[in-house]
């Protein structure tokens, strides 16, 4: 007897947490930074008074850093019930950083004061995490902080008395740090919101995926469950036989008997299905031609008036061989077909070609096409042909081309786009894998 074992599953909650995006920012991050700047803060303090022997307002300074100390104990008491913060709760603590360090400054010489590039620090922390609001509004914040070091701040104390900086030089600097926030703030937030949002579309696919895995975990299961009951099936049968043979054709048992034998032959019936169609719940053959694949998984998608046309070439002399319905190739296929369908004005056309190595499955629609400009984006995330009203009307995210791709590639396929000569547009799938046949 075989072992039931339960195939392992990606599990959604996970997934789908990571789709939202919500509560980005590690709380314990913050406050291992802050903790670290606070040291920072406190050994250049002291190193400046006693070492160098600069006559600074020390007292004011210690307490702006004792301020960090209390923030930081009770965002570390905060840790154990929100390990990450929202935007907003993240903001505040950025903010905070950024207005502590400016008093610090303005307190130290001020924009003269070579460490005040160290403002920019909070903000790329914001523009690589938060979203975009958060990161204008820390943005125009430090450029605010700027702007009253650059007009209000107590002169460095020099050891040989106080040196200041021609008006021009101390506007540049100014000027400096404002574009380098402005710039540094647009980059990074750029640049990571492409990543979240690459992270965020293969959460999704793998979300799809994970939903095909569990439907076949259950299949897989059906079928060790018919293994592992066919023995006592098997038994039961055997002393039901003995019996209907013990017993007298005339007793009252006799057709209690005969109904418990069909009952067994019937349970046999179904475990021996089963056992048939361990990857299949939906009632369909887990080996089928690819023409009904293609039918069955375009049958969801068809629209009154669309003709949808299934053509097969250089197909063998003994009959297509029959492909077996990956969860990805299902989904895959089926957004293709869903968006031929959508943008079709009468016909849509399936070619499938057989010359060898592997099959080649072309779809191709008699609509106005792909706009030329996102052909070579195309298979990327967020892309889309339709217009921004309607994305936002139907809830559009231009995820559909970029999920089917990533289903069809694990799959094995290569996938290539285009535009008819007659209008249309064409998604060219090829699997060139041995494996992909039967």
């Amino acid at each position: 007897m075989g072992t039931m074992k339960e195939a392992p599953v990606l599990s959604e909650q996970v997934v789908a947490h990571s789709v939202s995006g919500d509560d980005r920012v590690s709380a314990r991050t913050l406050v291992t930074i802050r903790w670290i700047a606070i040291a920072g803060q406190l050994a250049t303090l002291l190193t400046v008074k006693t070492l160098l022997g600069f006559d600074l307002w020390l007292a004011p300074a210690m307490a702006a850093t004792a301020a960090s100390v209390a923030v930081n104990l009770f965002a570390s008491r905060s840790l154990a019930r929100q390990p990450f913060l929202s935007d907003r709760d993240a903001f505040l603590y950025l903010g905070y950083d950024m207005v502590q360090l400016a008093s610090l400054l303005g307190l130290t010489g001020g924009l003269e004061n070579p460490y005040a590039v160290l403002m920019l620090a909070p903000l790329t922390v914001a523009a690589s995490t938060l979203a975009r609001e958060a990161v204008t509004l820390l943005t125009g914040l430090a450029i605010v902080c700027f702007s009253i070091l650059a007009l209000v701040a107590m002169p460095l104390p020099w050891p040989e008395g106080p040196a200041t900086l021609p008006l021009l030089y101390r506007i540049g600097i100014w000027a400096a740090l404002t574009l380098a926030a402005v710039f540094i703030a647009g980059y990074v937030f750029q640049v990571a919101e492409s990543s979240r949002r690459l992270s965020t579309a293969l959460s999704a696919s793998q979300l799809t995926l994970a939903r095909a895995q569990k439907a076949s975990a259950v299949g897989a299961l059906a079928a060790a469950a018919a293994h592992e009951l066919g023995s006592p099936l098997g038994t039961i049968a055997v002393v039901a036989k003995e019996l209907a043979r013990d017993i007298p054709a005339d007793s009252g048992w006799a057709e209690d008997v005969a109904l418990l034998q069909s009952q067994v032959a019937r349970c046999r019936d179904i475990l021996a299905e089963l056992s048939r169609r361990p990857d299949d719940t939906s009632g369909r053959e887990p080996e089928v031609p690819l023409t009904a694949l293609i039918d069955t998984t375009a049958a969801p998608y068809r629209r009154a008036g669309i003709d949808l046309i299934i053509e097969a070439i250089n197909e063998p002399e003994d009959g297509a061989p029959k492909v077996r319905e990956f969860p990805e190739m299902v989904h895959g296929l089926g957004n293709i077909l869903q968006n031929a369908m959508q943008f079709a004005r009468k016909t849509v056309t399936v070619t499938l070609d057989w010359t060898p190595p592997g099959v080649t499955v072309s779809v191709q629609d008699d609509g106005p096409g792909f706009p030329p400009a996102l052909l070579p984006r195309l298979g990327e995330p967020y892309v889309s042909g339709r217009s921004s009203a309607v994305r936002e009307t139907q809830g559009n995210m231009g995820l559909g081309v970029f999920i089917a791709q990533t289903m069809l590639e694990r799959s094995g396929a290569i996938l290539s786009y285009g535009n008819a000569k007659n209008g249309g547009a064409i998604v060219v799938v090829h699997w060139k894998s041995p494996g992909f046949t039967v």
